[in-house]
């Protein structure tokens, strides 16, 4: 069943995350504040790392900036962050398009760019714990008005379309003032990355695990992996994000599913690796990143990048959350689509603008997934520990479940489920 209030998403705009009041940096000024980085990275990069290549990676990140304001001149104005953490918490939206003027015929011929993959990043003000939200492409949502920053072209606002067409509808910007709408959250940082870079960011990060419980061999993406664990990078990751027909019911819910259990295993990844914390990791991945991302304008610098890498480092496993935004399937006004779950959607989006956190139901694993049963199994109370019976337990109260929503934890290892 559709929620009839979808047409008529609430008006009200939640309070805005808190972030610091930093200035922009200027690249001579970013190497002065690496400077001490640049050392380490030279040293770990046997002295092939500089200040000449740092000033050319900051110069190539700039260079690729992307204006988000859609129109409105005080988005230009967000505070950047810079090295150290970014202060306080944020919102970030990083954007995969399924069609690049770059990627040839590879991946099939296209005769639009659509934004794919939306995945919209919380980190809380602590720096603790952090959502993901996956934002279904075929949710049908309101659109508001949009410009595009190249043609100057303005589009009407809809009140019912696919959220995969805002990138048509003024790029990135576009996306962003969607994703606002729709989640209404104030949204300052955000990315932007094609299929041939997310090739070369898996192979910066020297590949993933990720399980299926049967093998896949799926024509349409071209991705053929046995039954199991398996550590893919480059184009079979690629293939793995991509693969749709192959996992669960054949649906991009079923996909989004699989992409969080493969977001799962690359946080534990670069978790177990101290890539977060290694500075020489930082930089490749920055590298990588520099010439493979396009960030908005107030991100678009060398520091930025680090600045939003270490704000992540701290951030407990259990405590960094994968969810769908709250949909549902089979309405009849819009076959083959997803319909928001306003009730549902209303409880993550005041649980993530008020900071607080929450926690998922028994039954929150997508269609797309199982649970791994590989996975080892958790630790058994020590009957034998000492006990104090004077000294009563430091009681914590549990975060709130939001049930219907339908996502895991990091720290959950899952395989994604083959379509039968």
């Amino acid at each position: 069943m559709s929620d009839p209030a979808f047409h008529s998403r609430r008006s009200r705009r939640a309070s805005p995350v808190r972030h610091g009041r930093l200035a922009r940096s200027h690249p001579f000024r970013t190497l002065a504040k690496v400077l001490g980085i640049s050392v380490v990275v030279a040293i770990v990069t046997t002295g092939s790392v500089g200040a000449f290549a740092l000033s050319e990676l900051d110069r190539t990140v700039t260079s690729n900036a992307v204006d988000i304001s859609n129109g409105d001149a005080s988005k230009t104005s967000a505070p950047a962050p810079h090295i150290g953490a970014i202060s306080g918490g944020f919102n970030f939206l990083m954007v995969g398009t399924d069609n690049d003027a770059n990627q040839g015929d590879a991946f099939g011929e296209r005769d639009a760019t659509l934004n794919d993959v939306n995945i919209l990043l919380h980190i809380s003000a602590d720096h603790k714990s952090g959502v993901a939200v996956s934002i279904p492409r075929d949710l049908i949502v309101s659109h508001p008005e949009c410009t595009d920053p190249t043609t100057g072209k303005d589009y009407d606002s809809m009140s019912a379309a696919p959220f995969n067409e805002a990138w048509e509808r003024g790029g990135l910007g576009c996306v962003v003032a969607t994703a606002s709408k729709l989640t209404g959250l104030d949204i300052p940082y955000a990315g932007v990355i094609s299929f041939n870079g997310v090739i070369a960011m898996t192979d910066a990060i020297g590949g993933v695990p990720v399980c299926v419980n049967e093998a896949i061999d799926d024509p349409y993406t071209g991705l053929d992996l046995p039954a199991g664990t398996s550590t893919i990078s480059g184009s079979t990751a690629l293939a793995f994000l991509r693969n749709r027909h192959g996992v669960g019911d054949g649906s991009d819910l079923s996909r989004i599913s699989a992409q969080q259990s493969y977001m799962s295993s690359l946080m534990r990844t670069m978790k177990s690796a101290s890539t977060l914390t290694d500075l020489g990791k930082l930089y490749g991945l920055a590298r990588s990143a520099a010439s493979n991302i396009k960030l908005s304008s107030n991100l678009a610098s060398l520091d930025s990048m680090v600045a939003m890498a270490y704000a992540l480092k701290d951030v407990n496993l259990d405590n960094l959350v994968f969810v769908q935004y709250p949909g549902t399937t089979g309405d009849s006004d819009f076959p083959g689509k997803v319909v928001p779950s306003t009730d549902t959607a209303d409880q993550l989006m005041a649980a993530i603008s008020s900071d607080q956190p929450f926690s998922l139901d028994a039954n929150a694993m997508g269609n797309g997934v199982v649970a791994d049963p590989a996975a080892p199994a958790a630790p058994a109370p020590d009957a034998t520990a000492p006990t104090d019976a004077a000294t009563p337990a430091p009681t914590t109260s549990a975060p709130a479940v939001i049930g219907g929503l339908k996502g895991q934890t990091a720290s959950a290892q899952t395989c994604a489920k083959a379509n039968d």
